[in-house]
């Protein structure tokens, strides 16, 4: 009976404390009683169990505890301030300026911090006493000649971002002209050099006192092996005396007094002509007509192919003739090739550089071969020919110097063709040396040479056939010499 006894009183020990008597007998008698007296009351409290099973549930309102699952995300603190630059240095002070955080948080950003720290030295200390909104910072009180590191925090309700930290550590010392590249116009797009040209810039900057010149390309120092740097107080010349593809790339150039700096950077492209293309392929002849397909070349000499120039030579004559030039797809169409003649094709990549030293040629060749065809006479329809005269362009009135020759024109149709006779005045014109009377594929005309004012007046041409006639006027006046 000692075994069962304990289990009861765990059981009901954290519900119920109906019955305080019976703790009492324990704490005196504990040694010798509990299989005499505590004995019955654990077996009340065990026969009620079924009964009262109310009792049961006050120890489920202890199940609420893991209620607090759906914890509230934390906010996340501000990121970093961006561009952190020195704008001014004096004997005493620096100036810094930044842009706002990309993301402020849920919360909303409180300011910034400031913080420096002297070179040398782990310890920051704030500059500022409480945040500010502000981009621009002067920190005061500074030691002349001193160097310090300087880096800014985002602060907000749910903390501070990752500090914005100044590369290098800024001099206390005054900047009487701030540093600033003047990048000439031609060097602001893409500097583009064949290979083996000499590469020679001069770069203006200013800043006082002389500001110290960087270059680097990919972050890495040049090669001054190859590539010459020459700096003076005003400008740095890069200079580069044969080319290389391997010199294509971008070129950072940093001037930087005490901290401030300023930086550009240089794009420069070196490029040589492509290589031919490739896989160049005879499709089909159909006619005097040639189908041919390629792909671009495996190098572009690092420049965009521009197009393709395709050219073809006969058999006969062994010379190449250009039949496409900037052809811009990888396929074309040869056409008014001479029946019976064999042609070979090449093509030729371009590029800004110029075209590829070698060109893809055809591996075989196209025979333009004579088709056959039965000649089939065009059956013309029977149709009478026989038309009257009819003028097409009439007679123009004319006016004329006196002695200068003048000409009348007109022209006429009919079959068969009409009988011209020119009229002045009504009376026909005969035999007489002043005038020439012709006509040429229907085109009529006279001639009146050197006329005076009596030869001015109402001229006819009339035409006659057998089916009719027709005529047309023009008046003709005759001017004396002023």
């Amino acid at each position: 009976k000692k075994e069962p006894v304990p289990t009861p009183k765990e059981e009901p020990a954290p519900a119920a404390e109906e019955p305080p008597a019976p703790e009492h007998p324990p704490a005196t008698e504990q040694p010798t009683a509990p299989a005499d007296e505590p004995a019955p009351v654990p077996t009340a409290e065990a026969t009620p169990a079924p009964d009262e099973g109310p009792l049961a549930p006050p120890a489920e309102p202890q199940a609420p505890a893991p209620e607090p699952k759906p914890e509230k995300p934390k906010a996340e603190p501000p990121s970093s301030p961006l561009s952190l630059a020195v704008e001014e240095v004096s004997e005493n002070s620096v100036t810094l300026t930044w842009k706002a955080p990309e993301q402020t948080g849920q919360s909303g950003m409180d300011g910034y911090v400031v913080e420096i720290c002297k070179d040398g030295s782990t310890d920051w200390t704030v500059a500022n006493e409480e945040p500010f909104l502000s981009t621009r910072y002067t920190i005061q009180d500074l030691s002349s000649g001193d160097k310090i590191h300087v880096r800014v925090k985002a602060v907000s309700a749910s903390g501070a971002s990752v500090p914005a930290t100044l590369a290098q550590p800024v001099l206390i010392r005054e900047i009487l002209q701030l540093p600033r590249i003047r990048m000439p116009r031609h060097l602001r797009q893409t500097y583009v050099r064949r290979v083996g040209d000499a590469v020679n810039m001069m770069i203006p900057f200013q800043g006082k006192p002389q500001p110290e010149v960087i270059w680097t390309k990919g972050d890495q120092p040049l090669d001054t092996s190859h590539i010459n740097i020459r700096n003076t107080e005003k400008d740095t010349i890069f200079y580069i005396r044969e080319a290389q593809r391997s010199d294509s790339g971008k070129y950072e150039l940093t001037v930087r007094i005490n901290g401030a700096e300023d930086k550009a950077t240089l794009d420069i492209r070196v490029i040589e002509p492509p290589g031919p293309p490739q896989n160049l392929k005879l499709v089909d002849v159909w006619g005097f007509n040639v189908a041919l397909e390629w792909t671009p070349p495996v190098d572009n000499g690092n420049s965009e192919i521009k197009g393709y120039t395709v050219q073809k030579s006969d058999k006969k004559s062994g010379k190449w003739f250009t039949a496409l030039e900037r052809c811009t797809r990888t396929s074309c169409t040869i056409s008014d090739l001479i029946i019976g003649n064999t042609y070979s094709f090449r093509v030729f990549a371009e590029n800004a550089c110029g075209l590829s030293e070698k060109a893809a040629v055809t591996s075989g060749v196209a025979h333009i071969k004579k088709t056959k065809t039965a000649y089939q006479p065009e059956k013309i329809p029977q149709r009478v020919m026989m038309e009257p005269p009819k003028f097409t362009q009439p007679l123009t009135d004319r006016t004329t110097t006196r002695g200068y020759s003048t000409h009348l024109f007109c022209c006429v149709r009919g079959f068969p063709q009409p009988k011209i006779i020119w009229m002045k005045n009504q009376m026909e014109i005969r035999e007489d040396p002043k005038y020439i009377a012709m006509i040429e594929q229907g085109v009529c005309s006279l001639e009146i040479r050197k006329p005076s004012p009596f030869d001015g007046g109402i001229y006819t041409c009339k035409a006659v056939n057998p089916l009719g006639e027709a005529s047309v006027d023009c008046k003709l006046d005759v001017k004396g010499k002023i």
